[in-house]
């Protein structure tokens, strides 16, 4: 027998194991691992795991049964906004996340990147051409299996690793499965959905094109956004009308559900003060109405292209709970859009998530249970590319215990490492409701000294201290991200 073999996730031993043991060790290699749910993170989480060299099953209830918000059959569909937010990975965490996620081998940024639609300076994808996309991706995969089927309650527990990827819809089943196995009762927030226009239908002798402050490389993009503009008698009522709408009623078990506040329906906003849209999503800023340059609109509704063919226009920031009537009734009050045609009205959903950091260790396994991962929008990050991020490490670190590998996380100096860590030990011991579901942003990094002058000696002070911290910060993360990923290792040799 050989001296000194070192068995994965253990300490030096003296001798190899038994041949019976390495044949137990191969088999248990070969076993699936099965991820419950193929949306944003688990059609990542499927795709890490199956590069990694892992066997992978991917179960997907969609159409066997369907959920209130999807339209499709698709993997990863989009059933909000079709934005991945900021590019930017300099001054700003989305951006930043994205590019660690590009260089993490992510299947969703690189199907983003191939079915991007223009959008200034953020990322938004073709809704229908990414799903196929990413269809296809996992289908051809030699190691993933795709079942279209209900996974209701727990797995069974010969399934030694599991992902749950259900995302914010998970069924019933499977939630009240979990309170039973942690005592934790599952926690809730409404989400809501934006309606999408017909482009040939909005008046564009009224609506103009323009990125905000004219962002973007191109001419395409710096004319992404579509904007139609408001006078102050227009824009109050409009604000009248909507809170006047007739409205979804929540079930008496729903009401004392929170709104998520990065998605708060418009409605919601207009009934914090007359104003409140106008410092908003209908804030006139950065923008100049083309037929009328000399006039100052008091308010615009932003329209963003929702498909490569620019056929379709997404209502940005424009997540709604009104009846569909009042939705027509109301919307077709905005200038440009009074003829306009709705391929989809705007809804509203109630999301599920976990009480993440008491219930999961650092690896994002159950800790009731450790042969469940959970990943994605359950664990309480909120946003598609937040969600496919913990599926990318979720998956990862599947394939690491599957076969036989050490578990890395990613440094909390990361975007990754940011999000795992609010995920798992971002709560306050001891308040009851500290932990909420939250966007990527750099308070959730360990902080650091920021550059006090600029790179010509000038003091820096303000906006410009606080963007020079934030690229600081950036450089950082991707330094340490390379480390982690081992490119710098890689680069050398």
């Amino acid at each position: 027998m050989t001296q000194g073999a070192v068995f994965p996730g253990r300490l030096p031993c003296r001798f190899e194991p038994a041949p019976l043991g390495r044949y137990i060790r191969a088999m248990t290699q070969t076993l699936p691992i099965h991820i419950i749910g193929g949306g944003m993170a688990g059609s990542e989480a499927a795709w890490q795991a199956a590069e990694a060299g892992a066997r992978v099953t991917l179960h997907e209830m969609r159409p066997v049964r369907r959920t209130e918000a999807h339209q499709t059959d698709g993997l990863a569909e989009l059933v909000c906004s079709n934005s991945f937010r900021s590019d930017d990975h300099e001054t700003n965490a989305v951006g930043l996340l994205h590019e660690e996620m590009r260089r993490a081998n992510s299947l969703i940024m690189a199907m983003g990147d191939v079915n991007q639609v223009p959008a200034g300076g953020a990322l938004a994808v073709d809704r229908e051409a990414f799903s196929r996309a990413v269809t296809a991706k996992l289908e051809a995969h030699p190691n993933i299996e795709i079942r279209r089927e209900e996974i209701a309650g727990l797995p069974p527990e010969d399934w030694d690793n599991v992902i749950v990827a259900t995302g914010p819809l998970t069924s019933p089943a499977l939630a009240e499965a979990v309170h039973g196995l942690t005592g934790e009762g599952e926690l809730a927030f409404f989400d809501a959905i934006a309606p999408i226009i017909f482009a040939d239908s909005i008046d564009m002798g009224v609506a103009w094109k323009q990125s905000r402050y004219d962002k973007g490389e191109t001419e395409e993009d710096r004319a992404a956004y579509i904007n139609c503009p408001m006078d102050r008698e227009q824009y109050h009522a409009f604000v009248e009308a909507l809170l006047a709408g007739d409205k979804t009623v929540f079930r008496d078990w729903e009401k004392d559900t929170p709104y998520f506040e990065a998605c708060l329906p418009i409605e919601v906003m207009a009934e914090r003060g007359i104003e409140t849209l106008r410092h908003g999503p209908m804030k006139p800023r950065g923008l100049t109405n083309a037929h009328k340059p000399d006039e100052k609109p008091y308010a615009v509704v932003q329209l963003r292209q929702d498909n490569t063919h620019g056929t379709l226009f997404n209502m940005v920031g424009f997540q709604t709970k009104l009846k569909y009537g009042a939705q027509t009734d109301i919307f077709r009050m905005i200038p440009g859009l009074e003829n306009a045609q709705f391929a989809r009205l705007g809804g509203i959903h109630r999301n599920t998530f976990l009480n993440s950091p008491k219930l999961l260790d650092p690896v994002m396994r159950l800790k009731a249970r450790p042969s469940l991962r959970f990943a994605g929008q359950i664990t309480g990050v909120e946003g598609y590319v937040e969600s496919a991020a913990m599926g990318l490490l979720a998956g990862r670190f599947a394939a690491a215990e599957r076969l036989g590998q050490p578990v890395k996380p990613p440094p909390p100096t990361t975007a990754l490492g940011a999000l795992l860590m609010h995920i798992t030990t971002g709560h306050v011991p001891g308040r009851k409701g500290a932990f909420q579901p939250m966007n990527v942003n750099f308070g959730l990094f360990p902080d650091m000294q920021g550059p006090s002058k600029g790179p010509n000696g000038e003091r820096l002070r303000g906006a410009a201290k606080a963007q020079a911290k934030k690229r600081v910060m950036s450089a950082r993360a991707l330094a340490d991200c390379d480390a982690w990923l081992g490119r710098v290792q890689a680069a050398a040799e």
